[in-house]
This record gives structure tokens, sequence and C-alpha cells, in this order.
């Protein structure tokens, strides 16, 4: 199995493509336990980027935010 590439996946409300960022195993971590409060709540957030790029998101702009693999060739919301 291929090692996992994990990204942010960031949908705005404005429409158009989904916004990628490739993230590091801890910031995975991070954000899987307050993704869903940040969108909630509309937080302005910093996310470190796996390369050690740190990026500003106002999630008050976001129609949908997950944790996703980018090695996956498929992609059906809600299955892995």
């Amino acid at each position: 199995m291929a090692d996992q590439k994990p990204a942010l996946v960031l949908h705005l409300a404005a429409g158009g493509e989904p916004l990628l960022f490739a993230l590091t195993a801890e910031e995975t971590e991070r954000l899987t336990k307050d993704l869903s409060h940040f969108v909630r709540t509309g937080a302005v957030q910093t996310v470190k980027t796996r390369d050690d790029s740190e990026v500003a998101i106002n999630f008050s702009h976001v129609a949908a935010a997950y944790i996703d693999d980018l090695n996956r060739k498929t992609r059906v919301f809600g299955l892995h």
C-alpha cells in the first residue's frame, strides 16, 4: 500500500475548484480534532503545510472542509 498523503480540502462557499493543502501527520492530527469547530464558528486559523508554509484560512468562507488522502483514485464523500 502506498504511503498516505493527507491533505486539507476546502470547498469555498463562493464555489469554484476546491483548495488542497498537503499536510504533515502532526497537522493532520490537530486539524482532525478541530476542523468541524473551525467551520461552525467561522474561525481564522493558521495551518502549517507539508512544505513548512503557514497559511491563514478564514473558515467563514468555507462551505465544506475535510481531510483526504491524495493517493486515493476515486473520491466518494464519507467512504475510505
